[in-house]
């Protein structure tokens, strides 16, 4: 069994806020990297016209998740919050309740794994 915990993020990009995008996501993208060796994957995908962005994360574990979630909170949430609208949240894997709490006002759901493996 997996301790891994990843997540499938979809938003809206708001209204007037497209010029603020790139700077957010490459200012996030490299701290994340820098600061949180918990985060294994970390990506962001927006079609051509960047009215939508999907963020791709997985953490080694819940652990990995909170010192993330610390992280955004204090330095990207105001901002990010501005520039996108969250519309689907799927985690996946064993997030436990401190995790799945901390998610909740992104409308979070959680699937557990029921079936599979992980090379």
């Amino acid at each position: 069994m997996s301790n891994v915990i990843e997540w499938v993020l979809e938003m809206n990009v708001q209204e007037g806020q497209a010029a603020m995008v790139q700077p957010l996501l490459d200012e996030m993208v490299k701290a994340t990297q820098a600061d949180e060796p918990g985060a294994l994957h970390y990506e962001y995908y927006m079609p051509e016209d960047r009215s939508t962005c999907t963020v791709l994360e997985r953490y080694a574990d819940n652990a990995a998740v909170m010192t993330h979630l610390g992280n955004f909170g204090a330095k990207f949430a105001d901002r990010f919050l501005t520039a996108f609208t969250p519309v689907r949240f799927t985690v996946y894997g064993p997030a436990n309740d401190e995790v799945m709490s901390a998610l909740a006002g992104f409308g979070a759901t959680n699937q557990k794994l029921v079936s599979g493996f992980s090379r």
